[in-house]
């Protein structure tokens, strides 16, 4: 039998998703956390990686057991994962469903706080003593939509076939102090929300235009583009089927 777990957790803590050799991750944990509880060696499967310190408000994986869970399996599993890592459903699925291949769309958000906030440092990028222009960067951001290739937003070193995504939304939003950036697409590549996100803050920052942002992209050139925006503002927010 197949199980969907839907979970959040903050990345502070963690070198990403993904299993490393010498280093902690969300998926480790889980998978230590459902082994434990169903007696048996599980190897969840991941909707998605993210990367050493970003976060997820929603997260889903799989696993196959042959043990039916009991009412009380969230408790169970919420009870031996660290208190940065938290199960918030488990509900059987089809056998042949699977949490990466199956999902349609998944969603970011990246949050930049304007000013000093001490109880936001681990999960925002704090710009101060700077303006940004967020209409320029809201115009900037709709050229999204008009590409598919994306390497100049890729890590350099990747293994990947296609450079290709569908962006269906990239947009800035402002309240209060936080600017956040909201971008949809039905996959994404290494690294490139931060790296859409640091040449976006450049457009805010009159260093280039609208037309120079367009031509990066069309560049296919990550040297091109802008910084990779610290980690801790970057969270995985909507994972669609």
């Amino acid at each position: 039998m197949r199980y969907f777990i839907e979970l959040s957790y903050q990345g502070k803590n963690y070198h990403g998703w993904q299993i490393q050799p010498d280093a902690n991750s969300i998926q480790e944990e889980l998978n230590k956390a459902v082994s434990t509880v169903l007696q048996e060696e599980i190897s969840v499967v991941g909707a998605g990686r993210t990367d050493t310190g970003v976060h997820a408000s929603q997260m889903f994986a799989h696993f196959d057991t042959t043990k039916r869970l009991d009412k009380n399996i969230v408790f169970k599993f919420n009870s031996l994962l660290p208190e940065d890592i938290v199960v918030h459903h488990v509900k059987k699925v089809a056998d042949d469903k699977h949490a990466r291949f199956d999902a349609l769309t998944r969603s970011y958000e990246y949050r930049i706080w304007l000013g000093r906030n001490p109880f936001l440092l681990e999960t925002t990028w704090q710009l101060f003593h700077q303006k940004l222009d967020v209409d320029a960067m809201n115009e900037a951001a709709k050229i999204l939509l008009e590409f598919e290739d994306f390497q100049a937003f890729s890590k350099v070193k990747t293994e990947v076939k296609t450079f290709n995504c569908k962006v269906a939304k990239a947009v800035w939003t402002y309240e209060g102090n936080q600017l956040t950036f909201h971008i949809t697409a039905n996959r994404f590549l290494r690294n490139m929300v931060r790296a859409i996100v640091g040449t976006l803050v450049d457009v805010g920052k009159h260093k280039i235009t609208n037309q120079d942002f367009r031509n990066i992209i069309l560049s296919k050139d990550r040297a091109n583009a802008g910084l990779s925006v610290p980690a801790k503002g970057l969270f995985l927010t909507e994972i669609t089927y």
